[in-house]
């Protein structure tokens, strides 16, 4: 007897609707979406009802500083220059084993939380390229259960450290999927500029992808966000270019501004705020009233401009904090970009999922006007939640993660069980 589907998920709510539906999935894709009641299938998962949406996408992460908080020494003052120092002295311990290790523990937590497509940043500083090598190395092993992209960063200046420049090159020879930048920690703006203009060339030259670390400063003057949108514009990279954290733009005078807006939106590129660890790391400086770290997201996307979240660092010298879960990054962006409203929230929804899909210029992450649609990879979560706004409140795992037709994790729901002070039994 044929069996017609790989798995059925039965009695499924998609967004926007109240009525429940099947799901029945062959060959990694959605076959059928209806009422599939008595259809045969290999694996069956009765959703009961639960909420069907698209999976995470993480934009910006660093699998090989994460988990690393307090080695050789914690960040006690919280600030980026003493994260910087803390990984150079930890980054000379690195060993293929170290980095599989952490990384793959790391991937293990986010594909729990939901997240099937993530974007690396990997160190490119060590004369070895230790560290992306085994990140190259865990790419390919988890290929089956997560769509990764690696970017060549080079955390101390393609400038200031001018060997980082062939080691990039190198990275994209070996398999790199873009180059990044951090112009605003070279020694002066012009060599900041120049550092842009050497990773722009360099992934022209290679068809690769751009993700530059932008602006992660309170420093009002540092301007590179409208370098990275006129690059983008004059190399014809356009929408495969990202400005991650872009904190100075907070504090830019208004006119300056909306200039700013106008550009970056007719460049393309997308913007990248990390909320976490942008919201304990800026501000250090600022007298009060302090600054609240972040950049800003809703003038970014009430201008049509495409923005993604990102949660960043996972206990590193750089963030002490960290579970993995993308709505964690939600949660804060909410708050700190004072978007609580019902629409806003679907919106920041919106950036952990469809926002870092067009980051990354996925082909293929299905969800054509946020629903699923016969032929679309079989790629999603199920969530105990009436609708995307209530995940933001509770931050829940989601319960099923299906990647590609196959269940690749499952978390079971916490159960708090009362006891009454009478039933309450108390041994001396």
């Amino acid at each position: 007897m044929t069996i017609p589907f790989d798995l059925l998920v039965s009695q499924v709510k998609l967004p926007g609707s109240n009525s429940l539906t099947d799901l029945g999935i062959k060959g990694g894709v959605i076959a059928a979406i209806g009422n599939l009641a008595g259809a045969a299938a290999k694996t069956t998962v009765q959703a009961q009802g639960r909420l069907l949406l698209p999976p995470f996408v993480e934009p910006h992460v660093h699998l090989d500083t994460t988990l690393t908080a307090g080695e050789p020494a914690w960040n006690e003052s919280g600030t980026l220059a003493e994260g910087i120092s803390i990984w150079s002295a930890r980054k000379k311990q690195l060993s293929r084993e170290d980095v599989l290790e952490r990384a793959e523990r790391t991937l293990k937590l986010l594909i729990g939380y939901g997240v099937l497509y993530v974007r690396a940043m990997v160190d490119i500083g060590d004369p070895k390229l230790t560290a992306f090598r085994a990140v190259l190395e865990l790419k390919e092993a988890y290929r089956d259960r997560i769509h990764m992209q690696i970017i060549a960063f080079p955390q101390d200046g393609l400038i200031a450290c001018p060997d980082n420049e062939a080691r990039m090159e190198e990275a994209l020879r070996l398999g790199a999927d873009g180059v990044s930048a951090v112009p605003h920690l070279e020694r002066t703006r012009e060599e900041g500029v120049l550092s842009l203009n050497k990773a722009f060339t360099l992934a022209a030259r290679f068809g690769a992808l751009v993700h530059v670390f932008c602006d992660e400063t309170d420093d009002e003057h540092s301007r590179y966000l409208e370098v990275c949108a006129s690059l983008a514009l004059a190399t014809g990279l356009t929408s495969k270019v990202t400005a991650a954290h872009a904190n100075a733009a907070t504090y830019y005078n208004e006119p300056y501004f909306q200039k700013l807006l106008g550009l970056v939106k007719q460049s393309g590129l997308s913007i990248v705020a990390c909320p976490l660890i942008n919201s304990v790391m800026q501000g250090r400086y600022d007298a009060y009233p302090k600054g609240r770290g972040i950049t800003r997201i809703q003038d970014f996307h009430r201008a049509g401009i495409n923005v993604a979240l990102a949660h960043d660092d996972i206990l590193t010298p750089f963030y002490p904090l960290g579970t993995g879960n993308p709505l964690d990054a939600a949660h804060m962006a909410a708050h700190l970009a004072h978007m609580c409203g019902r629409q806003d929230l679907n919106d920041i929804w919106g950036m952990t999922t469809f926002g870092g899909a067009k980051a990354l210029q996925l082909s293929g992450y299905g969800f054509e006007q946020g629903k699923p649609k016969v032929g679309n990879p079989a790629s999603f979560l199920l969530f105990d939640a009436a609708d995307p706004a209530e995940l933001i409140r509770t931050r829940n795992a989601p319960r099923y993660v299906i990647h590609k037709g196959q269940v690749v994790a499952e978390t079971m729901p916490t159960v708090t069980k009362w006891v009454h002070p009478a039933e309450k039994i108390i041994i001396f």
